[in-house]
């Protein structure tokens, strides 16, 4: 089941807020001077290696862009060890939680067009969700201290569930299996709506299928079925020919095999009938807002470009500079100091669909980056991330599970250098 593979990456990765947001704290990039960042080749080709020769990966792609060109693009190992076949550029790979930024995208892309208000109710558009409950922590449920708000669902501050804890909310959680490949999203969120909340919306940062949600309320507003919203208003325009949720026989080839990490500490692949579950399976109804995207390293450095871009690529407009700028914004509150695992991803915030840098790296430990960036990642092990300061950005191939933060750590000292800060910020 889906909902357990998300358990089990999150779990190795690893007050309450008015009815009326605080104002988000912007990271100061615009304002920080650059800082020069040189991309070694060399460096990052001995990274990738090291991934492979130590074990803790079968094969990687990275693809560096800076300052309007390729920086560098390199592989080691393996897409599919047992058959053979070498990672390559046109290697597909399954992104998981980096759909969650696409959606995020396209659901801006209605509010650009004045379809909906970050501070209105959920329930305005999704009436399904006015009666949502939320655990009162002695075996019962009360109503939230206020309404879920869309803001909520853009930053992981609504409540919902992912089924990841030990909770009565995760437990009915898991019982409805909103997430199941055989809902669509209608089904998903009646499901979802009869799941308490675990927490009043805005008190705690939660990871969640809140970005679900985010899909079915594009859905709904658009008119259109998730998936083909996507394709005509994003993927198409940016030219992203690979990337889809649902993908053709012909392309099965292509797809890297996903590696799992057995308690000796070894990578073995995934047994092909679950690796094509969530692509190839022509019984799936499920389009994810926070998963299930295929796509090629190409494409979805196409898509972090446009937001390096401020919205635009290569001519075509798909956010204006304002809204990118707003997505790459921290909007939690200081209050909010429940954030689960957030911090292990280090000095960073928390905006639309994206972790946001607000510090400077603050032990040796974490990962390096500039005030300002915006990036997500996957479950198995992929990464992107947008640095507007030294107007740079990356992406990150790989197909181990569970999460392995280390891959990141190493590939980033290997773009910045271990001793790289960047601006200081706050």
């Amino acid at each position: 089941m889906y909902r357990k593979m998300i358990h089990a990456a999150v779990m190795a990765t690893l007050l309450a807020v008015s009815a009326t947001p605080a104002l988000a704290r912007q990271a100061p990039a615009s304002t920080a001077q650059p800082v020069a960042v040189s991309v070694d080749k060399a460096r990052i080709d001995a990274a990738l290696k090291a991934m492979v020769d130590s074990g803790r990966a079968v094969g990687v792609s990275a693809l560096v862009w800076q300052d309007g060109r390729e920086r560098y693009f390199g592989t080691a190992g393996m897409a599919d060890r047992e058959a053979g076949k070498p990672m390559r550029r046109d290697t597909l790979v399954q992104i998981y939680s980096m759909t969650k930024p696409v959606t995020g995208v396209a659901l801006m892309q209605l509010w650009e067009q004045g379809r909906f208000g970050l501070d209105d109710p959920l329930s305005r558009y999704l009436p399904k969700f006015a009666d949502i409950r939320v655990i009162d922590g002695q075996g019962g449920t009360r109503p939230p201290a206020r309404p879920i708000l869309i803001r909520d669902i853009l930053r992981h501050t609504a409540g919902f569930s992912y089924g990841m804890r030990d909770t009565a909310a995760d437990a009915a959680f898991k019982t409805v299996d909103p997430l199941g490949l055989r809902n669509d999203l209608t089904e998903f969120g009646h499901r979802l709506a009869k799941v308490p909340l675990l927490y009043d919306p805005g008190e705690r940062w939660s990871y969640s299928a809140a970005v679900d949600v985010q899909a079915l309320l594009v859905e709904t507003l658009s008119g259109q079925p998730f998936e083909a919203y996507v394709k005509v208003h994003i993927l198409d325009p940016l030219g992203m020919k690979e990337t889809a949720w649902t993908q053709p026989e012909t392309a099965f080839p292509r797809l890297a095999a996903v590696y799992n990490k057995g308690s000796d500490g070894k990578l073995a692949k995934e047994d092909a009938a679950e690796t094509r579950r969530m692509n190839f399976d022509p019984t799936r109804r499920m389009t994810m807002g926070g998963a299930g995207l295929v796509a090629s390293i190409d494409d979805y450095a196409r898509f972090s470009r446009m937001l390096l871009g401020g919205g635009s690529l290569d001519g075509v407009k798909i956010l204006n500079p304002s809204t990118v700028r707003l997505m790459a914004t921290d909007h939690l509150d200081a209050r909010v100091t429940d954030r689960w695992w957030l911090p292990s991803k280090g000095s960073v915030g928390f905006g639309f669909d994206f972790a946001v840098r607000i510090k400077q790296p603050q032990t040796p430990e974490e990962n390096r980056g500039a005030l300002g960036e915006f990036f997500w990642d996957g479950r198995d092990s992929t990464l992107f991330w947008v640095d507007p300061v030294n107007r740079l950005t990356a992406v990150f191939f790989v197909q181990t599970f569970p999460f392995d933060g280390t891959l990141h750590h190493d590939l980033r000292a290997a773009v910045y250098g271990r001793d790289y800060l960047g601006p200081k910020g706050d």
